[in-house]
């Protein structure tokens, strides 16, 4: 496969850590962005000491101008943008009834203004290339909903929203956008879960585990190669079968 440049964002967390890995396993070229300089900074240097070398930059995705500075920074680095995982997330959660519009907003600009904010910078170059790998990292919670988390649901819902436009208008572009929806992973903050509440979950879940950040990753790069070009406006549900649907 040709190595391509590749930015994950919020690729420092669990699930994006495994991302990143993952695409640089398979030759390409991995960037991400931070917030907190020092944070990030310790986390390329813990990826270097494992054999990962991953371009970083300030970007608070959050926002459209300092996305767009954070992208040509990674452009002024390893070139332009081929792939693209939009992963940056955070949770805000509330029953609606107390929720605030701080913890709305917050939640749907990081969750889904993102993708806008970081798609935009780079669709272009992908159309003049006639080649281009968009993918959102959704989660199971925006296809069933979930009780205090009416911000993050319709963030994560939002996202497949765009994914089925975005594949259409560019599919003619060699440009394929998908979606994945993780269902609950074994990530730290999901293991900071009190015991008998983790238990309950991985009750519901067909498999009878959580899923791992690597499976996750598995699933984003099944649509990068060039055998994939086929598959556009796709969702993959990645959640050990505790939702299920067409």
């Amino acid at each position: 496969m040709e190595s391509r440049v590749a930015l994950v964002t919020g690729g420092t967390g669990g699930i994006g850590t495994s991302i990143v890995k993952r695409l640089a396993q398979m030759g390409h070229k991995v960037a991400t962005n931070f917030r907190d300089e020092a944070k990030g900074r310790a986390w390329q240097a813990q990826m270097q000491a494992e054999g990962i070398e991953v371009a970083i930059a300030q970007g608070d995705v959050s926002d459209a101008d300092n996305a767009e500075a954070m992208v040509r920074e990674i452009e002024r680095q390893l070139g332009p943008v081929d792939i693209l995982v939009n992963n940056a997330g955070i949770t805000r959660d509330t029953t609606f009834h107390r929720m605030t519009p701080q913890q709305w907003n917050d939640v749907i600009c990081t969750n889904l203004n993102s993708v806008f904010n970081v798609t935009r910078p780079v669709i272009e170059g992908m159309r003049e290339r006639k080649w281009g790998r968009i993918i959102q990292i959704s989660s199971i919670n925006g296809q069933k909903g979930q009780y205090g988390q009416a911000n993050y649901a319709a963030a994560k819902a939002g996202m497949h929203g765009f994914t089925i436009s975005l594949a259409q208008e560019n599919a003619k572009f060699g440009i394929t956008v998908n979606t994945v929806s993780p269902g609950y992973i074994a990530t730290d903050m999901v293991m900071a879960v009190p015991e008998d509440v983790r238990a309950k979950i991985v009750a519901q879940i067909p498999t009878g585990r959580l899923g791992t950040p690597e499976e996750i990753a598995y699933a984003v790069s099944f649509f990068i190669p060039d055998e994939a070009g086929w598959i556009t406006g796709a969702n993959l549900s990645a959640n050990g079968g505790q939702y299920m649907g067409w």
